[in-house]
């Protein structure tokens, strides 16, 4: 069977471009060993589920990848962070993965903004946006990143999930003023989300102050209530322990008290006047003790 002329006179499209039928086609080259490592530690974390091999397989990508030039493997190196950080996440240690970015970029203002843009997502929806704070506003301030078409979205981000729900507004405004990449629409709805932000702060705060001078009020009174039924208890006691014991006793006991501590012989005639004054104001104590209390008389 013979073949068209026509279809063999088409050129072939290769990787090295437009290709003639009699030129040999480029071989495609051969990936690099941490490309890989990429590749095993994916298949690791999405096939298998073993995410602590996709770690470490991560991690000696990384140590083959110092050993070549700084901005050839610029997309490897950003995809390991990216699974290491799913990684770290899905074995409950998403507390390690701000650490364990910056041990591989050395410094904030060299992460890529994929990698930025996952950790503030991370630690906003686990509620700890502090723990990026500066790491975002140094690569913020950082002029070669400024340039960068992704510095808009990262800037939005860190207004929207870390300045604000911390509450710092003077920052946010900082932020916002001092960007030239929002348009005036941006800047507009900035402002008045920042506006919103501080009547809530400041509404907050003199709530809190209300509530602590009435949780105040509140202990006061309570400790003076308590204070005044331990006294009515010790009373009751009391007066219930002086009614169980019997009277003769209690005058008997009070007699011979008397007796050690005026030191007096009983049976000496002086001392007789003394004893029936004695007796008699017993006799007072107990009528009135054992007597109910009377009102006095109400005169119209």
């Amino acid at each position: 069977m013979r073949s068209d002329p026509a279809t063999s006179a088409v050129p072939l499209r290769g990787l090295g471009g437009l290709l003639r039928s009699s030129e040999p086609v480029r071989a495609a080259p051969a990936p690099s060993a941490a490309a890989l490592l990429l590749e095993e530690a994916a298949d690791l974390l999405v096939v298998h589920l073993d995410f602590r091999a996709a770690l470490r397989t991560c991690e000696r990508a990384w140590q083959g990848l110092a050993e070549e030039p700084a901005g050839a493997c610029l997309e490897v190196k950003c995809s390991l962070c990216v699974v290491g950080i799913q990684a770290l996440a899905e074995m409950d240690r998403w507390q390690e993965v701000l650490s364990w970015v910056l041990r591989c970029y050395q410094v904030p203002e060299k992460l890529p903004p994929k990698v930025l843009e996952l950790c503030v997502l991370l630690y906003s929806k686990m509620r700890e946006p502090g723990a990026v704070l500066d790491t975002v506003s140094a690569w913020l301030q950082d002029a070669d990143n400024q340039g960068l078409p992704e510095y808009r979205a990262l800037a939005e981000l860190h207004l929207q999930r870390v300045l604000l729900p911390l509450g710092c507004l003077s920052e946010a405004e900082e932020l916002v003023a001092g960007s030239a990449v929002f348009s005036e629409k941006q800047r507009l709805d900035a402002l008045q989300a920042i506006s919103t932000a501080r009547q809530q702060q400041k509404h907050g705060q003199s709530g809190s102050e209300e509530t602590q001078k009435l949780n105040q009020e509140g202990s006061s009174s309570h400790r003076f209530l308590s204070l005044l039924t331990l006294l009515r208890q010790l009373w009751d006691s009391a007066v219930r322990h002086f009614f169980s014991l019997p009277f003769r006793k209690s005058l008997l006991a009070a007699l011979l008290l008397c007796l050690l501590v005026v030191r007096f012989d009983p049976a000496s005639p002086a001392s007789l006047p003394f004893l029936y004054k004695l007796a008699q104001i017993f006799h007072r104590i107990r009528k009135a003790v054992a007597s109910p209390l009377r009102r006095p008389p109400i005169h119209n």
